[in-house]
């Protein structure tokens, strides 16, 4: 009966050329070799099963070859190469410093140093795992790895780089290895499966990659067992079966659900996912992976990153249609805090259905972007807080869609001159009057209607544009009596000096805090601690922290001006302290702690001074 060997034993690499994923380092060592530049040592690090115990092998026969290729292969015919291929050449010699990390045995090391080569130009010495070496032995071996024998070359192979003190560090060229990508673990495993006639299916190679890590020989590994457990057929299903890999079919399922609002799917999945036996980590890391996913192939730039059978792929690339780029940045933060949040959740599964819920959440929106848009609608006033920009002729164009009638006219100015000082047909500029018409019998702007005349059509208290609107000023007429009964310190009174209680100024406060979207912290400042009236015009805000405090201030220029409209007093001012209770205190010295206690009893002091104590 013949004997198995692993497909990592069995299909090692022999040449450089067949070394996968390492193309630059081999590259430098091939060329190394051509221009006769050899270090008298290397150090090879990288993750496990890369290729550098395998690299450092090649490199030791290639440089004894006899015959070397005209690729400065090695020849594997001569003396030298026909020795190392049957384990018995006397030129290399591999040490695992894992179990020999002592002194004695760098010495022994040493010692086997000074003989020079019976065959080929060099004696290789391979040092696997070399961080596992104690103290002693690095400083025993540093003497001889600076200055060996001509004939002697050390390569160290290392998968922790920085447990190696540094002066060993800089007497070798470091080489670092990188992982195999998941497309060369694939094309590799094709290789290995043509070669054994294995039927393959390319995700089932595809999820036996993501397993591997990129590490060859875990990857090799599992491929060995996929194996023995399809009997030559390796499809995705086995795969996941025997890997126990949550299938990406539960993803779709959830995106589906997540996307309709279906929280009651959601819980079901997840419980089924659960039932498998599968970790909550690991399934909330898996759907922040498959979001990510999806926003990386909704680009054909970033979808090279995504690397996967060309069956899931486009099912990404469709799925991945369906959602907003807004939907997906928020998903994979809600996911991502799910996961940093799980390992210290005392009810682990209560925050994941919680997290999946607010997903559920995030789908119902009102637009297609994604983003819930709730603009509040106010009113803008009659009296413009800035002068309107003129044009060279001294006249403001009138709006297009304004349209008022001749007897709206008439009623506009019976309201703006009746008990007016300012009705004038003609102002000092000669430019408007206030009146229903200009200079040239044209109707003006409604904005034009402004102060130092004060003659805002005002209704229950309520600045309310006209043009915005649409109101005629027929349907206030009724009110003409009333308006015109006030003087004009009366309208400024209501314009800009209007009075107001405490409860108005907080539901005012509400309103901004409501109308805030983006700025949510200022938002929940705004809803923990309410305004506190001083006098008729000053009001405090008390916070707890120095932090609230500034988010007020920094954000108090478009606060006040939003409460000054609305309450209609421009002298409203506000003052922000932090609540004395809540002040942070400096911690007391031994010194202070004694000394408080000698004030409320004083025999402390006259104890430390009788036995002569002193504090530490």
């Amino acid at each position: 009966m013949d004997t198995f060997v692993v497909s990592a034993r069995k299909y090692r690499p022999s040449t450089f050329k067949s070394v996968v994923g390492q193309e630059a380092l081999t590259t430098t060592l091939k060329n190394a070799i051509a221009g006769n530049k050899l270090a008298h040592a290397y150090l090879f690090s990288g993750p496990r099963g890369v290729g550098k115990t395998t690299c450092a092998r090649i490199f030791a026969k290639t440089i004894n070859c006899l015959n070397p290729a005209a690729d400065h292969e090695a020849c594997n015919q001569c003396e030298s190469c026909v020795a190392f291929n049957e384990q018995r050449s006397y030129n290399i010699h591999e040490l695992d410093a894992a179990s020999n990390n002592g002194v004695d045995d760098i010495r022994n090391l040493i010692d086997q140093v000074r003989v020079p080569p019976q065959i080929g130009r060099y004696k290789v010495y391979i040092i696997d795992e070399v961080h596992m070496l104690s103290q002693a032995a690095f400083n025993s071996f540093l003497k001889t790895l600076e200055e060996p024998p001509a004939h002697a070359i050390f390569i160290l192979a290392t998968t922790e780089k920085q447990k190696i003190i540094p002066t060993i560090l800089s007497r070798c060229q470091v080489y670092d290895f990188n992982r195999i990508t998941i497309a060369d673990t694939v094309a590799h495993l094709q290789y290995v499966a043509d070669q054994e006639g294995v039927i393959t299916e390319p995700e089932a190679l595809n999820i036996i990659a993501q397993k591997a890590d990129g590490g060859m020989r875990d990857a090799l590994s599992i491929f060995d067992q996929t194996v023995s457990y399809t009997g030559g057929n390796i499809t995705y299903q086995a795969v996941i079966e025997n890997l126990n890999v949550l299938d990406y079919e539960y993803y779709f399922r959830l995106s589906d659900a997540i996307l309709d609002g279906n929280v009651v799917e959601c819980l079901l999945i997840l419980n089924d996912i659960l039932n498998r036996g599968f970790e909550g980590q690991y399934i909330i890391s898996g759907i922040s992976n498959h979001f990510r996913d999806l926003l990386v192939c909704k680009d054909a730039a970033t979808a090279q990153l995504f690397q996967v059978g060309a069956s899931i792929r486009e099912r990404y690339v469709t799925m991945a249609q369906k959602c907003s780029n807004q939907f997906l940045y928020q998903a994979i933060e809600i996911s991502n805090e799910c996961d940093l949040n799980y390992r210290l959740s005392k009810n682990k599964r209560l925050l994941l259905e919680l997290s999946l819920i607010r997903l559920c959440q995030l789908s119902n929106r009102d637009d297609a972007s994604g983003m819930k848009t709730e603009k509040k609608r106010t009113i803008e006033p009659i009296v413009s807080k800035e002068k309107p920009a003129q044009t060279d002729t001294g006249q403001e164009k009138a709006p297009e869609t304004e349209k008022i009638t001749e007897k709206e006219k008439v009623t506009e100015r019976e309201t703006t001159t009746q008990g007016n000082p300012y009705s004038e047909k003609e102002n000092d500029s000669g430019k408007k009057n206030i009146s229903g018409t200009d200079n040239d019998g044209q109707k003006p702007a409604a904005s034009n209607i402004r102060k130092p005349a004060e003659a805002a059509v005002s209704l229950k208290k309520k600045t309310v544009s006209l043009s915005g609107m649409g109101v005629s000023l027929s349907s206030i007429t009724s009110k003409k009596e009333e308006e015109n009964s006030s003087s004009g310190s009366e309208a400024q009174q209501q314009n800009g000096k209007n009075l107001f209680t405490e409860s108005e100024l907080v539901n005012a406060w509400k309103d901004y805090a409501d109308s805030l979207n983006e700025e949510k912290l200022l938002k929940n400042t705004m809803t923990l601690y309410h305004p506190r009236m001083l006098n008729d015009t000053l009001f405090e805000v008390e916070v707890n922290t120095e932090l609230n405090k500034q988010y007020l201030t920094d954000h108090s220029i478009a606060l006040l001006s939003f409460l000054r409209e609305k309450l209609r007093n421009d002298d409203i001012t506000m003052t922000i302290r932090i609540a004395e209770t809540n002040a942070i205190k400096k911690p007391l010295t031994s010194r202070e702690i004694f000394d408080e206690m000698v004030q409320q009893n004083p025999s402390l002091q006259k104890l430390s001074d009788e036995f002569g104590l002193e504090l530490s």
